[in-house]
């Protein structure tokens, strides 16, 4: 089949890297211009999408990524030897990804034929190799005669989303014939009934890239038919859902069913929907429906507060925190948080062009804080990056508007079993377990070993002296037996155990909390994954720490229980001073650089610092067998072998100095514990007029009394007290709450809150609901 001329759609495209830049993404209607057509106008807005405009090819960092991208493009077409089984020597169609590799490394050659300063730009022997793969793969394996097999994600997302954006992108150099294969290739892989339900695979992120390749094989089909099934088929994706894969009402992002998916499936998912957003404003295909607000607000409500100084936190990014170093990147970028948490900035803008303008002034705001602020991987040259996205950025970046501050905030995820807890100058964030999140999740060889990561993991980062804590070789260098935080059963697991695809779930309901937005009270009903040790864990979330209280762990493995008060990684060969007040049973321990904890009355605290040599191989079956030394400072309490109703009390202050530590542990006024049994964990911190309480079953703490589970948490004023409550157990079970202080007035109630008393004591029937949110009632 021979190709077309060239010249057309070369040219168009160059044109427009020296044209404005899309004003943050933002489309005007799309509507047939003079000599074109609506669907032309839709494609030439898309392939600006994707490769970018109102760049300097000449100017940093474009310029070496566009030679960069020229570099890769020489050598994959240097090596592409067709065979029946292959396209490139090593990468065969069997799944989980060859077909998809394929299709992605003839993307980048498109790239470095489409766009300026390659090297390779206008090659027309480049275009003939591009062509040349294309027919191969259209030939042997993707094409509506091939059964799927393997990998369900390759044959219906992977390879059709980089077909169609290669098809759009050489539109003109490319015969009816072959646009009508590869349109029909997605129609026999992608058929309608994907997406007139909305079940199984068809969910979440996953729909969105569904339909992200059906709208773009209307465009190039000239299919309006396709297209309106796309845009229709979105609309399951706005509502909120109260189960099962989506977005929540308090911002929590569900994928798999029961896995915290909000830094890799939610990217892809506010990825999607900004590029078809952008793409369909204006045109008869419009995206209209009312519950795409629920995805705008979604940038505020659901990712934000995950993102911290421009990383994603590990604990919404799955088992992708294996992924480090794949084999599968052809440019050897590191897959860490930093790069989970730009690959969702990248996406704000995107999602900005059918924002509001108070909207897209807030974002700005967000996204040039990050950019300030991330040192580790700087977002302006994030390798990551294409230059159309780094255009995106930098576009933000030049804008007047200020850059915004980290928030200071607790943000509490009930639906995913997530808390987030923001202070100046430090950030934490824990990850639980419940019958309604899994403990974790392993598939396709990724994250075998992340059995406790849900075991109530405490990561947390002392500014910007610890950002890099779980983004350098942490995963694969790390005792994953000994996660910061967790209570465990020194039993070791099998790989695998128990994770596969995020089942099962420990039988468990009480996981949530209460919180006033600024403080929290948070807590986990812990059950082992493949063990029998059972625990209530307690987090008070306050001004520069974290109180941790810990009863009724039990074990009868015939091995040792153990809390990781922490596991701090210390870098290649950190020298980090680490003190102890007294060996055998300190009152406060400070590590240097990171903070500090203090132990009440003392503790028997086990410290142990090694260096541990690990490979992402370890941990995923696609990544490098490279092996990298790091060094640890750990510290764990001994519960002995098989424990009856242990506990443990302390403090986890970030960033604090260690005069600050000692002095904390010095000041006996400041933290009283009001109760710590499977009953009841309480404190008072009277500095700051608080009291916290999680009820396990009906009980007294202090001036507090439930007569069922609840969390509780009180913060008296100047003028006025604030009493939130949660049923974190999700019952529903009305509680009747008591706090033994006088009462003169009810200022506010939220709806669930009966006032039955006040006077010398306030007396309300709170009914919580089954969702784990939290109610509020002011009082004077």
């Amino acid at each position: 089949m021979p190709l077309l001329p060239a010249a057309w759609s070369r040219r168009a495209f160059l044109a427009t890297t020296s044209a404005t830049a899309l004003g943050a993404t933002r489309a005007g209607p799309a509507r047939a211009a003079s000599g074109t057509d609506a669907y032309e106008t839709l494609r030439a807005r898309w392939v600006g999408l994707s490769l970018g405009t109102g760049f300097d090819p000449a100017a940093e960092p474009f310029a070496s990524r566009l030679q960069e991208t020229g570099r890769l493009a020489a050598g994959f077409r240097a090596t592409m030897a067709p065979t029946a089984t292959t396209l490139w020597p090593g990468h065969t169609f069997d799944p989980p990804s060859g077909i998809t590799r394929s299709y992605s490394r003839l993307w980048t050659m498109t790239q470095a034929y489409l766009q300026p300063g390659t090297g390779l730009t206008a090659d027309d022997t480049l275009l003939t190799d591009v062509v040349r793969g294309l027919d191969h793969l259209s030939t042997t394996v993707y094409n509506p005669s091939t059964a799927r097999y393997g990998n369900w994600w390759e044959w219906q997302i992977g390879s059709p989303r980089l077909l169609m954006d290669i098809h759009a992108a050489l539109h003109g150099e490319l015969t009816e014939d072959r646009r009508q294969a590869a349109c029909a290739a997605v129609d026999h892989f992608v058929p309608d009934s994907l997406l007139t339900s909305y079940t199984g695979t068809s969910t979440g992120a996953n729909r969105v890239d569904l339909c992200r390749s059906v709208a773009l094989r209307g465009v190039i089909g000239r299919s309006p038919a396709r297209i309106a099934l796309a845009r229709d088929a979105l609309s399951p994706v706005f509502p909120y859902v109260t189960k099962g894969d989506g977005l929540y009402a308090d911002g929590s992002f569900v994928q798999h069913t029961w896995v915290a998916y909000s830094g890799t499936y939610g990217q892809v998912m506010l990825d999607g929907l900004g590029r078809l957003f952008t793409l369909l404003a204006g045109s008869d295909w419009a995206v209209t429906d009312p519950g795409r607000q629920i995805i705008l607000d979604s940038v505020e409500n659901a990712y934000v507060p995950l993102i911290y100084n421009g990383l994603m936190m590990d604990s919404v990014n799955g088992r992708a925190i294996s992924r480090g170093h794949l084999k599968s990147d052809d440019r050897g970028v590191m897959r860490s948080d930093h790069f989970h948490g730009q690959g969702l900035i990248a996406a704000i803008p995107l999602l900005a062009g059918g924002a509001s303008a108070a909207e897209r002034q807030r974002w700005t705001a967000t996204v040039k804080g990050w950019i300030e602020r991330d040192r580790t991987t700087p977002l302006l040259t994030a390798p990551q990056f294409d230059v159309a996205d780094l255009a995106r950025l930098h576009t933000f970046a030049a804008s007047a508007v200020p850059a915004a501050p980290e928030p200071v905030a607790h943000k509490l995820f009930a639906a995913m079993d997530r808390a987030v807890h923001r202070r100046p100058g430090w950030a934490a964030c824990l990850s639980m377990a419940s019958e309604r999140i899994a403990y974790y999740e392993c598939g396709n060889g990724e994250n075998p070993r992340g059995w406790h990561t849900g075991a109530g993991m405490l990561y947390w980062w002392p500014g910007e002296t610890g950002g890099d804590q779980y983004t350098d070789w942490f995963w694969p260098t790390v005792d994953l037996c000994r996660l910061p935080g967790t209570t465990v059963s020194t039993r070791r697991l099998a790989d695998r155990a128990g994770g596969e695809w995020g089942a099962p779930k420990p039988a468990v309901t009480w996981v949530g909390g209460a919180t006033d937005g600024e403080f929290a009270a948070v807590g986990q009903h812990l059950r082992g994954l493949g063990s029998t040790i059972e625990a209530r864990k307690s987090w008070f979330c306050a001004a520069d720490a974290v109180v941790c209280l810990g009863a009724g762990i039990t074990s009868g493995d015939g091995v040792p229980a153990e809390t990781v008060v922490d596991n701090r990684m210390l870098g290649e060969a950190g020298t980090n001073a680490f003190t102890a007040e007294d060996r055998t049973a300190p009152r406060w321990a400070h590590l240097e650089g990171h903070g500090g904890w203090v132990f009440p009355g003392g503790a028997e605290l086990r410290t142990l610092r090694e260096d541990r040599t690990g490979s992402w191989s370890d941990i995923n079956t696609s990544s490098t067998t490279e092996r990298r030394t790091r060094r640890y400072q750990t510290l764990w309490l001994d519960h002995g072998t098989d424990p009856v109703d242990a506990r443990y009390t302390y403090l986890l202050m970030p960033g604090a100095s260690r005069r600050t530590v000692a002095a904390r542990a010095a000041d006996g006024d400041w933290l009283e514990v009001l109760a710590n049994t499977a009953t009841v964990q309480a404190v008072a911190i009277g500095s700051l007029g608080v009291t916290a309480a999680n009820f396990w079953k009906a009980g007294t703490a202090g001036p507090l009394t439930a007569s069922a589970p609840a969390s509780v948490l009180v913060r008296r004023g100047r003028r006025s007290t604030t009493l939130c409550v949660s049923g974190p157990d999700r019952t529903g079970t009305p509680v009747d709450l008591v706090w033994n202080r006088p009462v003169r007035e009810v200022v506010t109630s939220a709806p669930g809150i009966e006032v039955r008393a006040t006077g010398g004591r306030l007396v309300l029937r709170v009914s919580p609901g089954v969702a784990g949110a939290t109610l509020r009632c002011e009082v004077r």
